[in-house]
């Protein structure tokens, strides 16, 4: 196994990339233009079954949500394959849009958001450090703790 791959990586992390989540509306997962690819936000769910729901500060931890958040960076990866064919095709995370469900004042959002984030490091080595938002909201689709909206640059 290539220790460079980025599914190989995720392997050793003892990760799998679910199946690629459907649209849920009027919109596509994944639109490219050039060398970018701009992936539509993605939320914590694997196999449409929610993984995380509820606000942070209420029904999920900080450390529940930092898990959703990774869950969400893994579906948008499984996006990303299923848009190029390959994970080796991603030149470099770009951007991060992170948003965290949480009660009134939560000022930790960043802090949940690292688990995306932390993942596409840890994936992609320095390709995968990116500029971020990270924002708390009152609310999210299908009441997902948080959800994430990613740009890539594909290579050649």
């Amino acid at each position: 196994m290539n220790p460079t791959n980025p599914e190989a990586k995720l392997a050793g992390l003892g990760l799998k990339l679910p199946s690629p989540p459907a649209a849920a509306g009027s919109y596509v997962p994944t639109v490219r233009t050039g060398n970018l690819l701009y992936c539509a936000g993605t939320i914590c769910m694997i196999d449409g079954q929610m993984t995380h729901t509820g606000q942070v500060g209420k029904e999920q931890t900080i450390g529940t949500a930092v898990e959703a958040a990774q869950v969400c960076a893994l579906n948008t990866l499984a996006n990303i394959k299923a848009a190029v064919g390959s994970l080796d095709q991603v030149a470099r995370i770009v951007f991060v849009s992170g948003f965290v469900n949480a009660v009134d004042g939560f000022e930790e959002s960043p802090a949940v958001i690292n688990g995306a984030s932390d993942l596409f490091v840890k994936v992609f080595g320095e390709a995968g450090k990116h500029a971020r938002a990270a924002v708390a909201v009152n609310g999210l689709p299908k009441g997902s703790t948080t959800e994430i909206q990613v740009v890539v640059e594909l290579k050649g």
